[in-house]
């Protein structure tokens, strides 16, 4: 031990060691205790959560780097052992606890990160466990080797093998992977969402039910679930009726007879419109109906009744109320909707024979 001379008073390592010591944290705390009460006050007013999560991973760990930080000073200052073996032991034992709070301050960051958003990440309501699970694998195994490392021991033949292991594991899981990594993918561009109604390019329809790992879950009209794999579904062209909202336009064909009076057709046909509009669940109230003549057909002028639904599903209902009340309405106001007619041309039919 090495002593020290202060005012002409020799003062032993034994007594002044512990109180610098003592001095050395209890600073160190005191410090920590008020930036990070002002830095939780400041943290209690954002809308952000990143900030509470990452004061909460940083708290322990960082009291344990301060009683490590003290022994560190200490030791540096003057040292307390003479030998020379058992001082390099207690700074490999310092490095160690630096080490190990490090990977504690990540494993509850990265923890808390994916607890606080697996209530607003689909992919993690139904995995999140799997996910904290396979993180904390990492994180510890990555704190292992930065260990073996500071003791000295040659990481490259472990990074080697593990290299060859995850080349072998890859190659086996080829199919898994591509699933996976299209799932992360989903999950960050967010083409489609829990909840949403999607049609695929192959005529599968229906409700997302979940989006997983490997798979999404798609809950059809007849309530069935068909299950995609997520790279067929990244691969595939995706109608997605909730963007950009809910509200869509409900088209619907009608043809009238050529002896019509199209203003008057627009007029009745508006009209029945609007009611549906107003009296149909699904209709959107505030939207005005309203018709495009575009075609003259072989029997009859055809044309667009525009209506507004304000999801997917409420477009069946509406347009079949609304064919009920337009045929109604119709054959009051003597407008015909015509048959197919084809005319047969007897005199050209007997000049060719």
């Amino acid at each position: 031990m090495t002593e020290i001379t202060l005012f002409n008073i020799t003062i032993p390592a034994y007594i002044y060691a512990p109180v610098v010591y003592f001095v050395w944290v209890s600073l160190l705390l005191f410090i920590k205790k008020i930036i990070f009460g002002r830095v939780e006050k400041f943290a209690s007013r954002t809308s952000s959560q990143l900030d509470d999560i990452l004061l909460g991973a940083l708290n322990f760990p960082l009291v344990l780097l301060i009683f490590v930080s003290g022994a560190f000073i200490i030791e540096k200052i003057s040292p307390i052992l003479t030998d020379s073996d058992l001082s390099r032991l207690i700074i490999v034992a310092l490095k160690t606890t630096a080490i190990l709070a490090i990977v504690l301050f990540l494993d509850r960051l990265f923890n808390n990160l994916i607890h606080v958003y697996s209530r607003k990440v689909n992919i993690l309501k139904t995995s999140g466990g799997v996910a904290r699970g396979f993180v904390r694998i990492i994180v510890m195994a990555l704190g292992l080797l930065i260990l073996l490392d500071s003791f000295g021991v040659s990481i490259t033949p472990i990074l080697a093998s593990l290299g060859i292991g995850s080349l072998a594991v890859a190659l086996a899981l080829q199919p898994t992977l591509e699933n996976f990594f299209s799932g992360i993918q989903i999950v960050i561009d967010k083409p489609v969402k829990v909840g949403q109604f999607i049609k695929l390019d192959s005529g599968e329809e229906g409700y997302v039910e979940r989006v997983g790992w490997r798979s999404t879950w798609v809950r059809m009209l007849q309530n069935n679930v068909v299950v995609i794999p997520n790279k067929v579904l990244v691969d595939s062209k995706v109608l997605n009726y909730y963007y950009p909202e809910t509200e869509m336009a409900v088209l619907v064909q009608v043809g009238v007879h050529y002896d019509s009076d199209l203003k008057q057709v627009e007029k009745v046909t508006c009209e029945v419109g609007k009611e549906i509009m107003k009296t149909v669940k699904g209709g959107v109230p505030e939207f005005d109906p309203f018709i495009r003549y575009h075609t003259f057909n072989d029997f009859s002028i055809d044309f667009t009744v525009i209506l507004r639904a304000k999801e997917f599903v409420d477009n069946y209902l509406i347009k079949h109320e609304f064919i009920k009340r337009l045929h109604e309405r119709y054959a009051k106001e003597g407008i015909v909707i015509p048959y197919p007619i084809r005319a047969i041309n007897y005199a050209q039919e007997k000049a060719e024979k």
